[in-house]
């Protein structure tokens, strides 16, 4: 069963994970005694044989040999390898929990587009979900040991009443050599088309969505026997578990502890016990048992899934959720605050000072501002009012004319034109101003402050089109014809106009 932690860790105090040290069920003192037990007592071999059983010069010997361990052990990657690699373990472990077939999905579709309130409606729901059951039983027991143990055969689990009898014959006389899991998958889709045909299923829409979530059951069904097949590696799984063991094996003798009097460097102190060697152990060895009890979730440690509770789960809400609360409604009536303008539920008295906290409105509105920062700013140069600095933008990247810049420069005079071209007698419509003078004798032709006459831009002339001739009249004429003229030359533009797109501009004389 699933160690479950949760509710001891739901407030941060001190000392919040100092009280899960004294778990034992599903704790690495569990997995860990008996590899540290073996790992204590080898170094204690060895220091007792150093001690007492080795000559003189035999100890000087394994000195020596204590040193050499001691300085290429930390060679052997163990952090690096072994880091990795639990985590992939653990990623791996999660994602096959996310994979296990749960049917609250399917059931709820079900319910809602399987109708009849008949026994023939209600065999037709009951059957579908014991067909999604029996595919997640089916797969479990091929992948879970514990699932396996409780359905060791095809006989248990027509026993258990996931099949019939009936059901059993056609599934075994299926030859495939391959597992079946997904055998009950397709029962389930011929039967719904057959409630479509008999109108339990009243559009192929509401038909397709089922399919549709069977289809998502299927998949994870489908997931958890790739999972099963697919393993992490073996060689991975063996350079982690060879880093491991020799480092610490390396350790068993270049961490013993030498004669302070022969005066060897980082040697003036003689301890029985290896203190912190231990400790190490515990950390990289208790990590490799993580990995260990992870990559396979679905066996029976203390932290392996429950697939046996979650099979008798699922069997009964989805019987509950297609049987009996098959159209079984509440009466309709008014909510409490159905008056309300503003609805707000209750707080108990241990809750209520959270009413008094205000709601999030966002990390920005806390950001306060001078008064003069909060000032838009006109664009340099611009003495106008706001609005008229977007008109110059254009002019502004065209310092020296649009014939200095190219194709470019022309292509941009061209867009100034057309985005500043306004005509007359709608800016006289929207002026609110009117028929203002100013003390110039100007008259005003916008609601803005009236600039000085000379900074206004000369109006453009417009340009005299040639008349189009007349056809004249003749035997040969053709009374559906008309003579194109071709145009006459252009009157010259001022010279703050640009050149048109494919023209070239004239150099100034």
């Amino acid at each position: 069963m699933t160690v479950t932690y949760t509710a001891r860790v739901a407030n941060a105090r001190f000392g919040g994970f100092s009280q899960l040290l004294l778990l034992w069920r599903g704790s690495i003192y569990k997995l860990l005694w008996r590899e540290l037990l073996c790992f204590l007592g080898l170094y204690m071999a060895l220091s007792a044989a150093y001690r007492f059983l080795l000559a003189e010069e035999q100890k000087r010997y394994f000195e020596k040999l204590v040193m050499y361990c001691d300085q290429y052990a930390s060679l052997i990657p163990v952090s690096f390898v072994l880091g990795f690699y639990v985590t992939l373990v653990v990623h791996r472990w999660w994602n096959q929990y996310l994979c296990m077939p749960l049917p609250d999905a399917l059931m709820c579709v079900v319910v809602g587009t399987v109708h009849g309130r008949d026994d023939r409606g209600r065999l037709y729901r009951r059957t579908l979900m014991r067909y999604a059951g029996l595919s997640a039983v089916l797969i479990l027991r091929s992948v879970s040991t514990a699932v396996f143990k409780r359905f060791p055969t095809i006989d248990h689990v027509v026993e258990a009443g996931f099949m019939t009898r009936e059901e059993r014959k056609k599934f075994e006389n299926l030859n495939s050599s391959y597992n079946k899991y997904w055998v009950p998958c397709v029962w389930f889709s011929n039967l719904a088309a057959q409630a479509r045909r008999e109108g339990r299923i009243r559009d192929n829409s509401a038909l397709k969505l089922l399919l549709e979530e069977l289809n998502a059951f299927r998949s994870k069904c489908g997931m958890l026997f790739h999972y099963d097949w697919i393993s992490i590696p073996l060689v991975y799984t063996q350079v982690v578990t060879i880093a491991v063991y020799s480092y610490f094996l390396a350790c068993l003798i270049g961490r013993q502890f030498l004669d302070p009097a022969q005066g060897y460097k980082d040697h003036t102190l003689d301890l029985c016990v290896p203190i912190f060697t231990l400790l190490q152990f515990f950390f990289y060895a208790g990590w490799l048992k993580v990995a260990e009890q992870l990559i396979n979730p679905f066996g029976e440690d203390d932290d392996d899934f429950e697939t046996n509770f979650l099979i008798d789960r699922n069997f009964q809400v989805s019987m509950l959720a297609v049987d009996e609360m098959y159209d079984d409604l509440a009466m309709l009536e008014k909510d409490l605050y159905w008056d309300a303008a503003e609805a707000r539920a209750p707080y108990t008295a241990a809750t209520a000072f959270l009413r008094q906290q205000p709601s999030f409105q966002g990390s920005t509105f806390d950001i306060a501002l001078a008064k003069e920062d909060m000032q838009f700013q006109r664009l340099d140069g611009v003495d106008g009012p706001l609005g008229e600095a977007h008109g110059d933008f254009l002019q502004r990247l065209l310092p020296l004319g649009a014939g200095s810049m190219g194709p470019l420069g022309r292509r941009l005079s061209l867009l100034r034109r057309k985005n500043s071209c306004v005509s007359e007698a709608s800016t006289a419509a929207s002026c609110g101003c009117a028929g203002a003078v100013d003390s110039t004798g100007v008259e005003c032709g916008c609601g803005e402050p009236l600039l000085d006459p000379s900074l206004r831009e000369p109006e453009l002339e417009p340009l005299a089109c040639p008349e189009q001739p007349a056809p004249i009249p003749g035997p040969t004429a053709e009374p559906f014809t008309t003579t194109v003229p071709i145009p006459g030359p252009r009157a010259p533009a001022p010279p703050w106009l640009p050149s048109p797109i494919g023209e070239e501009e004239e150099s100034p004389a």
